[in-house]
């Protein structure tokens, strides 16, 4: 709007950031930093909310929301690197944080692949190759022999609109009996060698296996999408030694009993903390930074409010500053709210899909890829306000 006004190119700069509210959360700082902080915002026309027994020394530490628009939180960074009590490392956490939140734009470079999710939103297509697909959507007695009708199904989704394929070998729906790698690596690996060849999408492979995982990268695939967060040090070693792009997701248990009651102390504070130390994880092992995707498991050991607080508040995992992968598709909370079996949940999750990419998600797995890719197609020329990029 200041452009459209004809304000002067360095009055845009100055004034755009007064524009920019944000509100952030520190979760621990000493009482005697926190009324730093306090001070500090209030003289550069912000504020900052503290409990009220820190002002009365009944606390020894404290969480703390700071409110201010951009230019004030940027002078905020300069005042806190001459402070002590910690306030000069919180100041460059704080430039970090938020320069991650602001970040739009990521490329994936992986197998020969470049992955740009700096325009529209990246659809991914769901290729189940499992018998117990929670979706019914699985195409397991076809992975040996059926390979022609694999490629048609791909070719589908890539027609309309899938920009990766994720194959799978496992079901993780809720009460899933894990498989063994030489089944899982049956069903696969062969699929994933023959598409490499015939799709020109990059292939990714759904498994928290590291030989799968091995045997997948040397036959072409770009990604692993692992469920299980990186949790195996093996696992990390392999996506390093090949230099993939890797998911890291957060699953709270195990596929057999992770939606026994999962309870959390703070839900979304807890996912983030979760992928952050699995990223930290991951770029100590050698994995590119790059590279990683994070997604916050939709559906994986949380209840149905759970999930639509995690799709409403999408957009705080911008923090993490890597590309978000949202997947609600065909999901049980979905089927909660319409009543609905998995086959009938695809207005659903169109629904969730178009929230998730206006909240933060560049990235949105799916079963139902047409459906799901012209509705993005829209909300996207519509968020964007411009049809060049679609």
């Amino acid at each position: 709007m200041l452009r459209d006004l004809k304000v002067d190119p360095y009055g845009v700069e100055v004034m755009s950031p007064k524009g920019i509210s944000h509100l952030v959360r520190i979760n621990a700082v000493s009482c005697i930093a926190a009324n730093i902080l306090k001070q500090e915002m209030l003289s550069l026309g912000g504020d900052a909310a503290l409990p009220r027994d820190v002002l009365t020394g009944g606390f020894k530490s404290t969480g703390c929301i700071l409110m201010g628009n951009l230019s004030q939180f940027n002078r905020l960074q300069e005042k806190l690197n001459r402070q002590p009590f910690n306030l000069n490392r919180l100041g460059k956490e704080l430039a970090v944080v938020l320069a991650n939140y602001r970040r739009g734009a990521f490329l994936i470079d992986a197998a020969g692949y470049k992955l740009d999710l700096s325009r529209r939103t990246c659809v991914m297509g769901i290729l189940n190759l499992t018998p117990d697909s929670f979706s019914g959507d699985g195409m397991y007695r076809l992975a040996g022999s059926g390979k022609e009708v694999i490629r048609a199904h791909a070719e589908d989704m890539v027609a309309g609109g899938a920009r990766i394929l994720d194959v799978g070998g496992e079901s993780s729906r809720p009460g899933a009996k894990p498989v063994s790698v030489k089944e899982e690596v049956s069903r696969t690996i062969p699929v994933i060698q023959y598409l490499v060849k015939k799709i020109k999408v990059p292939v990714s492979v759904d498994t928290c296996k590291p030989e799968v995982a091995r045997r997948a990268l040397d036959n072409g695939a770009f990604m692993i999408n692992d469920i299980s967060g990186l949790r195996d040090d093996a696992m990390l070693k392999v996506v390093s030694r090949f230099q993939a792009a890797v998911i890291i997701m957060h699953m709270k248990g195990r596929p057999r009993t992770m939606q026994r009651n999962p309870v959390y102390k703070s839900l979304i504070d807890d996912i983030i903390g979760y992928l952050k130390a699995a990223i930290a994880r991951a770029e100590e092992a050698g994995i590119a930074a790059g590279k990683i995707v994070v997604d916050p498991g939709i559906g994986f050991g949380k209840t149905l409010g759970h999930n639509l607080e995690i799709l409403r508040r999408l957009r705080e995992f911008k923090v993490l500053g890597k590309p978000i992968l949202a997947g609600p598709s065909r999901k049980a909370f979905i089927g909660k709210l319409l009543n609905v079996e998995p086959p009938q949940r695809v207005s659903g999750t169109i629904s969730a899909c178009v929230l998730a990419s206006a909240n933060g998600a560049n990235i949105v797995r799916v079963h139902d890829v047409k459906e799901v890719a012209e509705a993005l197609t829209v909300s996207d020329a519509i968020l964007s306000g411009s049809v060049t990029d679609c």
